[in-house]
């Protein structure tokens, strides 16, 4: 009996210490999934919402480890899924069975070089695709082609990147325009108006169990939403930046970032000319960034963090320590008295609740400026802010059927700074709502998933914009920033309703087809829209891409 027990002890502890290691190795080495892979973002969108898994949506990208770990949560729980939802769960681990199971297993995706031994994983897959579009004022599309890759060594060290050559016979995305896309880096050829660019996106990290580290380039969203965020949004072309994650306890995830962004702004002294031409070379601008998400309820979650954009100086040791209020910190750095004209330091909260079944609710708060003296005086008002609530329903009352509705508001200035290196923005693309200050939005959203792989999306938006007011900073002058009405008069607004198909054929290869109509207006249209848009357009859109 005595034998038995200790063979029995043994056997038990053994199963733990596997699990306890498994349970490690899941979480450890870390690679970010694209943002641009929306079907699967979807998807663990709905298990979320079905709360089959918890996610803290607020903070994108997320690692492949995570995603590999919630998916075999939902293939714990696979008899509360749907015949459709278990076939798209089948067809996603055919990718992220690669982060659990050893070598080369059954049924595993196509890749064009995958390798995995007990301490190296290779992956290595080319990035092709084209979208194609036709209205009354013509044809346009984007093509693009690359290859991406990562690789992990050991049980911490994770490595990611991605290489695309992009071409647009007409430019779609210039800091000008009012829309959705990631904006570019052109290189114009000066004929057309078309252009090139090239993307380079991944990194370095080194995680352990409970937390990450890495050197990264890429896209990322903060704050949660449906049509785009309005905290941090992947607008701003891709930029350089020092990544900690750490969650000490289940209900704590803290996020911390630390970037360098292009400011634009030509820095005079250090420029110089050559033989041929001019040596540009622009002042210097940074953003850090942290968020702190709590559980504070069972499927409850609260975020609040904040950040700084500063430039004009070297990189400051103070914005490095992650988890500091930084606009403390900017007062505390100048000895200039009243003359220091500071940084531009922000606040944001998010608060994401998947309590009632199939049912996620949402708002992000992004707060620029905001003064409760001020709030109910109209001549006097400064409360740059931007507030995004939402709702989506998944699987109620219709299965594979999903809901979304969304509402945003921009007040005037918000986003905006009146010194040039403080703005927040990089490359002269903002990085919080497309639409920027003084600015509104309705959404709505319907999207079915008949059978595993193809998602037919139905989307109606209403965005209005109003006048950019003059913003100096100076007391007593026109651009104090006091007193600017919101949305007093629409001067751009773009109403559309668009229907959207993909089938994804194998593991990130797509065929797409889709149809919008359009009308875009108002005194600003000449500015704000893409050429191919400007008044009351059916476009037909058509496309394909393997990888993203």
């Amino acid at each position: 009996m005595f034998l038995k027990t200790r063979a029995a002890n043994k056997f038990s502890v053994a199963v733990f210490f596997l699990g306890f290691v498994f349970s490690l190795t899941l979480r450890a080495q870390e690679v970010y999934v694209d943002l641009r892979h929306e079907p699967l973002y979807d998807f663990l969108d709905e298990l979320s919402n079905e709360q089959l898994i918890s996610v803290n949506t607020a903070v994108k990208p997320y690692s492949r480890k995570q995603v590999a770990a919630w998916l075999v949560e939902a293939e714990q729980k696979k008899d509360s899924l749907n015949k459709r939802q278990q076939e798209d769960l089948a067809f996603f681990l055919k990718d992220y069975n690669k982060e659990i199971l050893p070598g080369k297993f059954k049924g595993k995706r196509l890749d064009l070089l995958y390798y995995k031994d007990s301490l190296f994983t290779f992956s290595l897959n080319p990035i092709l695709g084209i979208r194609y579009f036709q209205n009354d004022s013509g044809s346009f599309y984007h093509r693009w082609a690359g290859a991406e890759a990562y690789a992990y060594v050991g049980s911490h060290l994770g490595m990611y990147a991605a290489l695309r050559d992009n071409h647009e016979n007409i430019l779609m995305a210039t800091p000008e325009y009012l829309n959705s896309l990631p904006g570019e880096v052109y290189k114009v050829d000066g004929v057309s108006r078309g252009g090139d660019f090239s993307e380079m996106t991944g990194g370095i990290t080194y995680s352990w169990n409970w937390g990450s580290l890495g050197l990264v380039k890429d896209r990322y969203t903060w704050g949660d939403n449906n049509f785009g965020a309005n905290i941090f949004s992947n607008k701003a072309p891709s930029f350089a930046q020092l990544k900690l994650r750490i969650q000490p306890v289940p209900w704590i995830d803290f996020n911390y970032f630390h970037g360098w962004l292009v400011s634009g702004v030509i820095d005079s002294s250090n420029s110089y000319s050559t033989g041929s031409g001019t040596r540009l070379t622009f002042r210097p601008k940074y953003v850090a960034a942290n968020l702190l998400t709590f559980t504070v309820w069972k499927r409850l979650k609260a975020s609040i963090g904040n950040s700084i954009v500063y430039g004009d100086v070297p990189v400051q040791p103070a914005y490095l320590i992650p988890f500091f209020f930084f606009k403390s910190v900017d007062h505390s750095m100048s000895n200039a008295g009243s003359n220091y004209l500071g940084q531009n330091s922000q606040m944001f909260f998010n608060i994401s609740s998947t309590q009632i079944k199939y049912l996620h609710l949402y708002t992000a708060v992004f707060i620029d400026e905001i003064s409760f003296s001020n709030m109910w005086d109209e001549e006097k008002q400064s409360n740059f802010f931007s507030l995004k609530i939402g709702a989506e329903l998944s699987n109620f009352p219709c299965k594979n059927v999903q809901l979304q509705a969304e509402y945003t508001r921009n007040n005037p200035l918000v986003y905006r700074h009146y010194i040039p290196t403080a703005t927040f923005s990089s490359n002269e693309y903002g990085m919080g709502h497309y639409l920027g200050d003084n600015a509104q939005e309705f959404s709505l959203g319907l999207t079915v998933k008949p059978v595993s792989r193809l998602t037919a999306k139905l989307q109606w938006i209403l965005a209005q914009k109003g006048e950019e007011f003059p913003y100096t900073g100076q007391a007593g002058t026109d651009g104090d920033g006091l007193g600017n009405p919101f949305l007093e008069a629409y001067y751009w607004q773009s109403a559309e309703l668009s229907f959207h198909a993909n089938y994804q054929v194998l593991n990130d290869c797509y065929f797409y087809a889709g149809v919008k109509w359009s009308n875009q207006e108002g005194v600003m249209k000449e500015v704000y829209s893409m050429p191919y848009y400007i008044g009351k357009q059916t476009t037909l859109e058509v496309g394909a891409n393997i990888g993203f």
